[in-house]
């Protein structure tokens, strides 16, 4: 029989969420977003990613974030992501969400657009706010972008604006800007990769101004009822670059444009924060200056990287966080958040997951396809192998990209 403490922090857990816009999300738990790479060769959805979402959906989670959904073909991050614009098939994109509305889920829509972080073999002439090469142990992977021009500027702000509306139109229930880990909006808002000298760049209003014309003219879009989300960097952990108090301020003037809930992450492509952390908390990667946000910040907050446990869990909803965010962790423990709505004591472990060679490692991406291989197997019927080696989800990879498998994708 659980003691009074746990009933109070499971009170805490299945809690119900209302956004500024009146939706209500369920409980405090998030699958958070992951690149699937199970778009067709049409970058539509397809039956094995509405069958992955239906999977996740039975694990009772509030909300189920997508991965990146991008605005044009020319415009992603990797080979397999999804793409929703005019020449999408609009009956797969329903199918998607039906299939987690089956399950009295709600899902929400990530909409990316790559900027300077597109590899050279998508495209030879990315475009970004300054023509500021990629840094970093990835940079041989990207090609120097071209500064945007304002017909630029305003042609993807068009562009998530197109996409936002189609995402209602298929049946998300909310979308997400996904405006952190060094894509085209958290560039923007960089001082180090953002050096333009208009009314785009330099000054953190200038800075901010892409962020701010993109909300408003997505919400005029979708209308006030329907929830608009963002994800943003904490930091980009990099000299001279977007800082934590850079996120505060960013956070308190969306706060004030009425966005509905901000996810923190951090880290970019040539800082790769969000896979590893900051070290500053094994349970929740950017905790601390989630903390502080909330102290500081009316808007609901949530933070995703690092949750193992339910204790973690609780401790984050504890310190005023409204939402935590469950990655990796979904792609082998789908019935984690399940567990932890029960009340369940549950703590699981991530696999180290090498050939024994960090080159090795880099050069075949071995994390990054030992996880798709894990959801790809969902998206199939069947469960996740935690036991799976990571030759055979290379090797899986192979197949699915060819010689694309081998190119460096993302971080």
């Amino acid at each position: 029989m659980k003691n009074n403490q746990d009933a109070i922090e499971q009170v805490q857990v299945d809690t119900s969420l209302q956004l500024p816009c009146g939706k209500t999300i369920k409980n405090r738990l998030v699958k958070a977003a992951m690149s699937e790479q199970m778009a067709d060769k049409r970058s539509n959805p397809t039956a094995a990613m509405a069958t992955l979402y239906k999977r996740w959906a039975k694990s009772g989670v509030g909300l189920i974030l997508t991965g990146n959904i991008m605005l044009s073909k020319d415009a992603r991050g990797e080979p397999g992501n999804v793409v929703l614009d005019q020449f999408s098939d609009k009956q797969a994109f329903s199918d998607w969400t039906q299939a987690v509305h089956s399950e009295g889920g709600t899902i929400f829509a990530q909409i990316n657009h790559p900027g300077k972080q597109i590899p050279a073999f998508l495209n030879m002439k990315p475009m970004a706010p300054s023509a500021i090469p990629l840094g970093g142990p990835l940079a041989p992977a990207f090609m120097k972008p071209r500064e945007m021009s304002e017909q630029d500027i305003e042609s993807v702000i068009k562009q998530f604006v197109a996409t936002s509306k189609l995402a209602k139109e298929v049946g998300f229930d909310g979308i997400q800007l996904h405006g952190a880990h060094g894509y085209l909006v958290n560039q923007f808002l960089s001082s180090r990769h953002n050096i333009r000298e208009d009314s785009w760049g330099g000054s953190f209003e200038n800075r901010f101004a892409f962020v701010r014309e993109l909300y408003k003219q997505v919400r005029e879009a979708v209308g006030n009822d329907f929830p608009i989300a963002i994800k943003l960097n904490s930091s980009d952990f990099e000299q001279d670059g977007y800082s934590e108090e850079d996120a505060l301020k960013v956070m308190f003037e969306l706060q004030q444009l009425g966005i509905d809930f901000i996810e923190i992450s951090g880290g970019t492509y040539e800082v790769q924060a969000m896979v590893d952390g900051t070290g500053e908390n094994s349970g929740g990667y950017f905790l601390n200056f989630a903390t502080r946000a909330a102290k500081e910040l009316n808007v609901p907050l949530a933070i995703t990287g690092g949750f193992r446990s339910r204790k973690d869990v609780i401790n984050a909803l504890a310190k005023d966080i409204d939402m935590v965010g469950l990655a990796r962790v979904m792609a082998i423990h789908p019935d984690f958040p399940s567990k932890i709505l029960k009340g369940e004591d549950v703590e699981v472990s991530i696999p180290r997951l090498t050939t024994g060679s960090y080159k090795l490692d880099q050069f075949m991406m071995v994390v990054l396809s030992w996880y798709e291989v894990q959801m790809a197997r969902m998206g199939n019927g069947l469960e996740p192998n935690p036991q799976m080696s990571v030759w055979r989800a290379v090797w899986y990879t192979m197949k699915q990209l060819g010689t694309d498998a081998f190119k460096p994708r993302r971080a």
